[in-house]
């Protein structure tokens, strides 16, 4: 009885937590996109800034210094188009030892106990998205002056 009750629970919760998803559009994505890329140009302006004053840089230097930047990030950004393929390959692999895991679980495990195992795996991959979303919460600069003498 105690498992029956247990089970309509776990099902209530996780039905309850399904419908609190929401889908994004290509639209929002989009516009997400956009306002990171601002807010990255944002900063990386405000860094420069800081390092203009704090190393008391002249404007040779500055337009050095941001082309050095320029130059740094078309070559990262060739990188990463270069192992784009190798990264694709890697996650198709992946999927497919997925699914063939799924497939031999599904021959081992009764139906019941596959459900379960499923419904595990989805409630596991949820948390480790919500400890990932707060490590990036958490990655907010810290004030790391040192604290004055007392």
């Amino acid at each position: 009885m105690k498992k029956l009750v247990l089970a309509i629970a776990f099902i209530g919760i996780g039905g309850f937590a399904m419908a609190q998803q929401t889908t994004t559009t290509p639209q929002d994505k989009q516009a997400k996109r956009a306002e990171m890329h601002q807010k990255m140009e944002q900063k990386h302006q405000e860094h420069m800034d800081q390092m203009q004053k704090d190393l008391n840089l002249n404007p040779s230097q500055v337009a050095q210094i941001k082309a050095l930047h320029e130059k740094r990030k078309s070559e990262m950004k060739a990188d990463f188009d270069k192992n784009k393929d190798a990264r694709q390959a890697k996650m198709e692999d992946m999927k497919a030892k997925r699914a063939q895991m799924d497939a031999d679980m599904k021959k081992i495990l009764t139906p019941d106990q596959y459900d379960k195992w499923q419904a595990d795996r989805k409630a596991k991959m949820e948390q480790r998205k919500t400890a990932m979303k707060d490590r990036k919460m958490m990655k907010k600069p810290m004030n790391t002056a040192a604290p004055a003498a007392n």
